[in-house]
């Protein structure tokens, strides 16, 4: 046990000046996220950047694809929180038992569409997890976009599952970025749970 502490401190150490970047901008969207700052989004925009060649170099390539993405959401994002109904900002919305069904079925479709490109493609060596936690975070980056309340839940089950993925990969202060992600995912859904009710008993 010493020497894989040993190992994690060192590779602490030889941590790049660009996974720093990526690390802290990240961190700070995710927080800013869940207080429902639209700052997060403008700050996302150099987060995944950076993250889109940090994972490609380590073959992480579904990661990489999903950058791309997270960048286009982040415009979308920034765009609908700002704008919304009625040009009054978006508010948080809760989805029902059926689109949770709904949401679980497509999410596992494309995470074994994924998982199968990247085995069948790619030169990686965890085609099918990375598939499925880029399967998982690209439905639950949609939902954050639209501010349903329950993509907090996914990002908990996401960012948990990334941990051992990015200390296979030497990433390890994303890795512990995303020990911070899982917590911070927590407080979101519980705040924004917290506000959606409170708006629903406003109106009711």
């Amino acid at each position: 046990m010493p020497e894989f502490f040993t190992s994690l401190y060192q590779q602490f150490l030889a941590t790049s000046a660009l996974e720093w970047l990526a690390t802290l901008s990240g961190f700070l969207c995710v927080y800013l996220a869940a207080r429902q700052n639209i700052l997060n989004w403008p700050i996302s925009i150099v987060s995944v950047c950076t993250y889109a060649y940090i994972f490609f170099q380590s073959k992480l390539y579904g990661d990489a694809l999903l950058q791309i993405y997270f960048l286009a959401t982040a415009i979308y994002g920034w765009y609908y929180w700002k704008t919304g109904q009625h040009d009054q900002g978006a508010v948080i919305v809760k989805f029902n038992s059926k689109q949770l069904v709904i949401t679980a079925a497509v999410t596992l479709l494309l995470a074994c569409c994924l998982g199968t490109l990247l085995f069948l493609f790619t030169d990686t060596d965890v085609p099918f997890i990375d598939g499925s936690c880029t399967a998982i975070s690209f439905v639950a980056q949609f939902l954050m976009t639209r501010k349903v309340l329950q993509n907090w839940l996914m990002w908990i089950i996401v960012d948990i599952a990334y941990i051992p993925l990015y200390i296979h990969k030497d990433l390890v202060l994303t890795a512990v970025l995303y020990i911070a992600f899982a917590i911070i995912a927590w407080n979101g859904y519980r705040n924004w749970r917290k506000t959606y009710h409170h708006r629903i008993q406003s109106i009711g």
